[in-house]
């Protein structure tokens, strides 16, 4: 497997990462087996994949521990990214990211990865209520220690890149190595703005969601229901405007000799500002898919026909999972207090 560099940092990672959020008993879907998800990890390990992101919130520290188990022995071989942000628990410091939960947090994510280093620290969602410096001030701090080698944002908007960019460089402080955005064929709208953002600041990109969170894996198909379709977690695979685009795709892929898979994530790490794609795979089956794959090219001219097909740049339908800014999500951003309408 070829190694790209993580941004600026230095680090060198696989252009295939696993992702651990399906490892635990994640929304009653996951895989719940540690043995199993631990042989599912040794396997992406001895594949040549060198990066796992997990996050504490994942099964509720369930998945870190797994991967803690998965990789002692191994620890200096593997590049660990995780997360913290989310809550927690009904505690409210127990979420964020104030001085005092990410304090909290990264001795948690220690412990149950079993070592004492994280190599790429997260934060999973930016917190509006915690100043963008007393959060990046922490975070400095981690690096010094030695606990964190690098510190990384999630579903991150450019504007809020560029703001954590300037506000490191103004205040002597560590500055987002790493930014972790959705991105797919059926969502290209990074392609606008994030993508080239990091690239600009020198950032490693780690994308969630190449297969369309189950969309792009050929088992969502018009007028058939499945498993996937049933479950409540994620709606929109039922969006029919999502799966007009994949019933194009499918003899797109046919003509090209290649699994809709394959397709779909050599579409991602064909892009110059990905550094690496995220494979959620929650067994070995899905695993042993995704990997038959690692050296598939995409020529220009399937490149184009995808263009044709999604146009660059462009969402089709929403992932249920991506970031919705609080500007936009809460009621109380968008309207004025009633008695003040009156008033008006």
């Amino acid at each position: 497997m070829n190694y790209r560099s993580l941004g600026r940092t230095g680090i060198k990672v696989s252009p295939y990462a696993l992702g651990a959020m399906m490892f635990g008993s994640a929304m009653g879907v996951g895989n719940a087996d540690h043995g199993d998800a631990i042989r599912i990890i040794h396997r992406a390990l001895d594949a040549g994949i060198n990066f796992i992101d997990t996050s504490d919130v994942y099964s509720y520290g369930e998945s870190e521990e797994i991967v803690g188990q998965a990789i002692e022995g191994r620890r200096d071989q593997v590049v660990v990214a995780t997360k913290f942000g989310r809550p927690m628990g009904q505690e409210p410091n127990r979420q964020g990211a104030s001085r005092r939960w990410i304090m909290q947090a990264v001795e948690g994510s220690l412990r149950r990865l079993r070592t004492d280093y994280i190599d790429v620290y997260q934060i999973h969602r930016l917190d509006p209520d915690t100043d963008m410096e007393e959060t990046l001030s922490a975070l400095t701090d981690l690096v010094r220690s030695g606990k964190v080698r690098a510190i990384g944002s999630s579903g991150t908007p450019a504007s809020d890149i560029v703001e954590a960019q300037w506000l490191a460089e103004r205040r002597g402080l560590e500055r987002f190595r790493t930014e972790q955005p959705p991105y797919s064929i059926l969502n290209r709208g990074i392609e606008r703005d994030v993508l080239p953002v990091a690239q600009k600041y020198g950032m490693g990109t780690l994308v969630w969601g190449p297969l369309g969170q189950g969309t792009l894996t050929g088992r969502i198909r018009k007028g058939q229901e499945t498993d996937l379709r049933r479950t409540r977690f994620f709606k929109h695979v039922s969006d029919e405007r999502r799966v007009e685009v994949v019933e194009k795709l499918v003899p797109l892929a046919a003509e090209a000799g290649l699994p809709l898979t394959h397709l779909a994530i050599a579409f991602v790490i064909a892009h110059p500002g990905v550094t690496s794609a995220l494979l959620g795979a929650r067994t070995m089956e899905q695993l042993d898919d995704l990997l038959a794959g690692a050296e598939v090219t995409l020529g220009e001219d399937l490149l184009d026909r995808i263009d044709e097909i999604v146009p660059p740049g462009t969402d089709v339908g929403a992932l249920d999972q991506a970031y919705v800014p609080p500007a936009v999500q809460l009621t109380s951003r968008r309207r004025r207090p009633a008695l003040e309408r009156a008033a008006a």
